[in-house]
C-alpha cells in the first residue's frame, strides 16, 4: 500500500529537512570551510602572488620572534580580559531590571540601551575619537571642572581604556537582549515566592537568575570572547592602533601584513590560523567548564 500511495508521511518530512539543510551545509563548506582549509595551505608557502612555494612550519616560526604580533596578542587579550566581563555583568545586571514587570517606560529603556548595537562600527568609532580628542568633549568636560586636558590617545594605557570603554558601550546592549530573552522564559513566581520566603533582590539574582541563566550566558561569553579575538574596527577607526602599536589587534597586525607593509600573505594566513587555534581552544574550554549538565 506504500508503494501505490508513493512515499510515506515521516520519510516526506525526511526529505523537506534534507532540502532545507543541504544548501546551507553546502554554502557554509564552500564559503567558510573551504577558505579555512585553503588559508592552512597558504601558511606552509612563501612568496608573493603566483610564485609560491611550500616552506613548512618556517611561518609559524617566525611567528614566535615577532614582537609586533606579540604585542597584538597583549593587546587583544588585555580587551578580553577586562572588558568581556564588565560587558557582561553590566548587560545581565540591566537585564535583570528591565525584566520587572512593575518598570514603567521598560520598552523605552530597553530600546535606548540596544541602540548603539545597531549603530556602525565605523561610525561609533569616528564618534568616540572625537569625544576623547585633545579638544573633544570629555576634555571640554574635565575642564569645566578644573582638570587638566588629558591625552587619551597619547598614552598606551588610556587609549587601551578608550578602547574597552566605546566596546562596553556598544555591545552591552547586544548581551542583554539575549538574557531579556532567557529572562521571560523563567515564570515570575518562582522571584514572587522568593521575596515571600524573605531572599534579598541580591540573593534572587544570585541563586535564581544566574543559574537558570547559566546556557544563556555561556552562549554570550563565547561569542563575545570570539568576536574580541577578532577584534579590528577599534583598532583601525578609532586609535589607528597607537600609539606605536600599543592598541592594535591580532586582526589589524594580519591586515597590515596583508596590505599596509610589504604584502605577505603566507605569513598572514599563518597568522590567521593562530587566531583560528586560540578561538577554538578557548571556546572548547568554556565549553567543558560552562556545561554542568550531567
Amino acid at each position: 500500500m506504500e508503494g501505490k500511495k508513493g512515499l510515506s508521511l515521516v520519510k516526506r518530512h525526511l526529505l523537506i529537512g534534507w532540502a532545507f539543510i543541504i544548501p546551507a551545509t553546502l554554502l557554509i563548506v564552500i564559503f567558510s570551510f573551504f577558505p579555512m582549509f585553503q588559508a592552512i595551505i597558504l601558511s606552509l608557502k612563501k612568496g608573493v602572488g603566483t610564485n609560491l612555494n611550500w616552506n613548512g612550519i618556517a611561518n609559524y616560526v617566525r611567528i614566535l620572534k615577532d614582537k609586533q604580533f606579540i604585542q597584538a596578542i597583549f593587546n587583544t587579550l588585555f580587551y578580553l580580559v577586562i572588558q568581556v566581563p564588565i560587558m557582561l555583568g553590566i548587560a545581565l545586571a540591566l537585564a535583570s531590571i528591565l525584566n520587572n514587570k512593575h518598570l514603567r517606560f521598560k520598552g523605552l529603556f530597553r530600546t535606548m540601551i540596544f541602540l548603539p548595537c545597531a549603530t556602525s562600527l565605523v561610525s561609533y568609532s569616528m564618534i568616540f575619537r572625537s569625544m576623547f580628542a585633545n579638544d573633544g568633549f570629555i576634555n571640554n568636560v574635565l575642564v569645566n571642572f578644573g582638570f587638566n586636558r588629558i591625552g587619551w590617545f597619547q598614552n598606551d594605557w588610556l587609549a587601551r581604556a578608550v578602547i574597552v570603554v566605546a566596546l562596553i558601550w556598544r555591545w552591552t546592549g547586544y548581551n542583554m537582549v539575549f538574557y531579556l530573552a532567557g529572562l521571560q522564559n523563567i515564570e515570575y513566581s518562582v522571584y514572587e515566592a522568593a521575596k515571600i520566603d524573605g531572599a534579598s533582590p541580591f540573593q534572587s539574582f544570585r541563586r535564581i537568575t544566574v543559574p537558570l541563566l547559566r546556557p544563556t550566558i555561556l552562549l554570550t561569553a563565547i561569542m563575545s570572547i570570539n568576536g574580541t579575538l577578532q577584534l579590528f574596527d577599534e583598532s583601525v577607526n578609532l586609535t589607528s592602533g597607537g600609539p606605536g602599536i600599543a592598541t592594535m589587534t591580532m586582526s589589524h597586525y594580519i591586515y597590515k601584513t596583508s596590505f599596509v607593509m610589504s604584502p605577505n600573505f603566507p605569513y598572514a594566513a599563518a597568522l590567521s590560523v593562530v587566531i583560528l587555534v586560540m578561538v577554538g581552544t578557548l571556546s572548547v574550554i568554556q565549553m567543558k567548564v560552562g556545561d554542568k549538565r550531567d
